[in-house]
């Protein structure tokens, strides 16, 4: 990337401008952050806002060169060298840091020492580490996880995994012993006595993990409107973190819309949110959470304008949401992700983030947002034309009364079969023994054709192959005008 591009990029995680040459006390603090994480560049010469180029005395390069070598040395410690040159941009003189990615973290101010001097970057911004994310760094410099350290709490074989080895066997065929879970590192044998790991304890539907763990869950909720006052439902996934991701994910597909949509000769159903996008970020945030930042969940929120993932700990150092569609692969958890792999609950390495990539082009209306929020790692999904859609469906809502005031009115007060069918067929499409099914019912009634005929007529299903009611593989799906009735009826149940 040359220079011009740079200029234009805005202050980030490895990005920093600054007009004038930093003080003593800010510059270390950056090369600091930088050097615990993925590395950094800093510009001088460089007002940040608004953008431009103010530049340097062309005399004093040298001599800021020299101050810069200085207090880098004297202030930082262990010892950081970074690469510093000059810059020629609009005819006028930039200094150009570049620090690197440290194999010594933590990185510290000498005079404050490790626990107040080391600093991290979080987003823009340099942000005094607690001691929760030195220990991590402490551990980068062994190159270990925490997933992989064991617990000597209990013995191996006194943790309560069955619930995990029948699901790992029906994914994979294969069985848990003791050899395939030391091969996983799942168990570590230390003076001929093997113990679990994090990883196996986060696995296991132990005691242990309620106790050690207990923060590690999914706290999803669907609000009303576009805040928090208000909560149309919630569920708290407190299972082994192996189950935790179809579950969250099928709570969203529960509280999203599916609709259709006309391409050619053919009516066409879909979300209205990119489904395989979201599921590939809350298996993400499950997988690379970090463990080790106690009382912090991961929260799943779905909004009347978006679905929000938020997960425990900052990305990864040699991850990028601005390269999606590059292959990248760093793993916070090294003991969960490749099993996770095994399970199938994620992809090859370095596919997920060009998943959504991918799926986010075929959904032009759909806003992809991120960013890291505190100590936590945030994903948006957001309608870009939320309040257009509003004023739709509102006008759908007032012709839909005007139609079918006496059917809504009977349904707001006691639900029947003709909103039930509405609800199974917001979920998926179904045809009619499937209705049958879901419903709870023996065979297809009078009555449940009755209610179908007439859902039908009032235009709020529709058949999924047109024009041939009968034909072997026929569905009904709910239609925009059915979605918006069973809206109407939750109001007047509220």
């Amino acid at each position: 990337m040359n220079i011009n591009e740079i200029l234009k990029k805005p202050e980030g995680r490895r990005l920093e401008f600054k007009e004038t040459m930093p003080t003593q006390g800010s510059l270390p603090k950056t090369v600091i952050a930088f050097a615990n994480d993925a590395g950094g560049e800093i510009y001088i010469g460089v007002r940040d806002n608004p953008r431009g180029v103010v530049g340097l005395p062309e005399d004093k390069l040298v001599e800021l060169e020299e101050q810069i070598s200085n207090i880098i040395y004297n202030c930082c410690y262990p010892t950081i060298i970074p690469d510093i040159s000059f810059l020629t941009v609009e005819d006028k003189y930039l200094i150009r840091i570049i620090v690197y990615r440290g194999n010594m973290p933590p990185y510290y101010l000498k005079d404050k020492g490790k626990m107040k001097g080391t600093y991290i970057r979080v987003g823009s911004a340099n942000r005094l580490a607690e001691a929760s994310i030195i220990e991590e760094l402490e551990r980068k410099k062994r190159n270990i996880s925490f997933d992989s350290e064991p617990a000597f709490d209990k013995l191996a074989a006194e943790l309560d995994i069955n619930e995990f080895k029948s699901f790992f066997h029906e994914k994979t065929g294969e069985e848990l012993n003791t050899q395939s879970l030391k091969k996983l590192e799942l168990i570590k044998e230390y003076q001929g006595i093997f113990y679990p790991t994090n990883a196996l304890i986060l696995f296991s539907d132990d005691e242990l993990r309620n106790s050690h763990f207990y923060f590690a869950k999914v706290e999803c909720a669907r609000f009303k409107g576009t805040g928090t006052e208000e909560f149309i439902d919630q569920k708290s996934i407190q299972t082994n973190i192996a189950l935790q991701a179809e579950e969250a994910y099928n709570f969203v597909l529960r509280h999203i819309n599916k609709g259709s949509f006309v391409e050619g000769v053919y009516t066409q159903s879909r979300w209205e949110y990119p489904v395989k996008a979201i599921r590939e970020v809350i298996r993400n945030a499950i997988v690379h959470r970090d463990y080790s930042l106690t009382g912090k969940d991961i929260k799943v929120a779905i909004y009347d304008d978006m679905v929000e993932v938020t997960s425990p700990g900052l990305l990864p150092p040699s991850i990028d949401y601005n390269a999606m569609e590059d292959r990248q692969s760093d793993a916070r958890n090294r003991v969960i992700a490749p099993v996770f792999k095994l399970l199938g609950i994620i992809d090859q390495w370095g596919n997920g983030l060009k998943l959504i990539a991918d799926e986010l082009k075929t959904y032009p209306e759909i806003e992809f947002r991120w960013k890291e929020a505190g100590l936590s790692f945030q994903v948006q999904f957001i309608k870009k034309n939320y309040k257009e859609e509003m004023a739709s469906m509102q006008e759908l809502g007032q012709e839909l009364g005007q139609e079918l005031g006496q059917e809504l009115g009977q349904e707001q007060k006691e639900k029947t079969m003709f909103t039930f069918i509405l609800i199974h067929l917001q979920k998926e499409s179904l045809s009619r023994s499937e209705l049958v099914k879901a419903l709870g019912l023996k065979r297809a009634s009078g009555y449940l054709n009755r209610t179908i005929a007439k859902l039908l007529a009032h235009r709020l299903i529709e058949f999924t192959i047109l024009n041939k009611p009968n034909h072997p593989r026929q569905k009904f799906r709910i239609t925009e005008r059915g979605i918006v009735f069973v809206e109407l009826v939750k109001m007047g149940n509220k």
